[in-house]
């Protein structure tokens, strides 16, 4: 059985003299349409654990959103960005989620002294000095938030899509390649938020988050 996330990297790199230490998350990868949502997170040095965080994935909706609100009031800083499809397409999935990570870090109200990347890759640049953690999201508590904002940020961006394109379900499925979905791109063509579509511009969505 794993074991839950804890601040055991954070703490790692407090010993060494960071002061902030950001944890930094992706989801979306996987879905049809929509962007890539990037979240970075910091908790104070000696915070105390918030229960109940995890890997989004592990997590349902309920907990997720009932999560959210927590880790941006007891988080020292939170900031998100976004990979469009249009971006997805010009730069490669990997490209446009290193891209938004190193937004989301820069976008951060403070400045991080090192960040923990969940995965393989390291964004280059970066605002400062970072380390790539596989299953980052099961291991540090940073981390597993950013992917708790992460996860909460585009659902919500997704189900706002769902009232600028009609028709595809956009809330129900936030993009991912369901049968509805499938079914609704065959009547309706891709949308603007749809991948692999050069043509395909930027959503004012993007905007309008939160």
């Amino acid at each position: 059985m794993k074991s839950a996330p804890s601040f055991a990297f954070e703490r790692e790199r407090h010993a060494l003299g960071a002061r902030y230490v950001a944890g930094v998350d992706e989801v979306g990868r996987g879905p049809l349409a929509g962007p890539v949502g990037v979240a970075a997170v910091i908790f104070a040095v000696g915070a105390r654990p918030l229960r109940g965080i995890d890997d989004s994935k592990k997590l349902d909706r309920a907990r997720r959103e009932a999560l959210f609100p927590l880790i941006l009031e007891n988080a020292v800083s939170v900031s998100f960005a976004f990979a469009s499809a249009e971006e997805i397409d010009r730069h490669n999935i990997r490209g446009a989620t290193l891209r938004a990570m190193a937004r989301a870090v820069a976008g951060l109200s403070v400045r991080p002294d090192f960040a923990l990347i969940d995965g393989r890759d390291v964004p280059d640049p970066l605002a400062c000095p970072a380390r790539a953690i596989v299953d980052g999201d099961a291991l540090s508590l940073s981390i597993a938030a950013a992917s708790i904002v992460a996860k909460v940020a585009r659902d919500r961006l997704m189900a706002r899509a769902d009232g600028h394109f009609p028709g595809y379900g956009f809330a129900a499925h936030a993009g991912y390649a369901t049968a509805i979905h499938r079914d609704a791109l065959e009547r309706l063509g891709p949308s603007p938020l749809h991948r692999r579509s050069f043509k395909s511009k930027p959503s004012p969505l993007l905007n309008e988050v939160l």
